[in-house]
């Protein structure tokens, strides 16, 4: 009968954190709901990063509704610390605004070209050669433009 009562003292595992801090879980821990077992490497890092006691504090101030949220922010901050212990999220957010910033930059060139390219009026490959000429006013259409040769081979 003693092995009985000692398995449904076990029904439900313990949350991630009270196993890492070697603890009972109780049916009131606060922890629980935020740190399921399945996940120890979630609580591992908040735990490093900012401390159980604070986070069983910050979790005890705020309404329930606004718990999860907050956990999850916590967690998303702690795992950016452990990439860049100095910025953390924030470096992340930083290099994402950057890419952004020149992503736009290339996006406003790309339009810029496609309109001209749409507005600008259609000409042939001959007209583009007479468009590279040599700059002296007189273009040469059997004037290679790269090299500055003739067909001849002459300049």
């Amino acid at each position: 009968m003693a092995a009985s009562s000692s398995t449904s003292s076990y029904s439900n595992p313990p949350c991630a954190a009270c196993k890492f801090l070697r603890r009972k879980c109780l049916s009131g821990c606060i922890f629980a709901p935020y740190f399921p077992p399945e996940e120890p490497t979630k609580f591992v890092n908040v735990h490093k990063i900012f401390g159980a006691s604070n986070v069983s504090k910050l979790l005890n101030e705020i309404p329930a509704y606004q718990r999860e949220d907050a956990v999850n922010s916590l967690s998303y901050e702690a795992e950016a610390r452990l990439k860049d212990p100095v910025y953390g999220c924030v470096g992340a957010i930083t290099i994402l605004q950057r890419q952004v910033f020149t992503l736009q930059k290339e996006l406003d060139a790309t339009n810029a070209d496609i309109m001209r390219f749409a507005s600008g009026p259609p000409f042939s490959a001959a007209d583009n050669r007479l468009q590279r000429g040599s700059g002296s006013g007189d273009a040469d259409p059997n004037t290679d433009y790269w090299t500055g040769k003739g067909e001849d081979g002459g300049i």
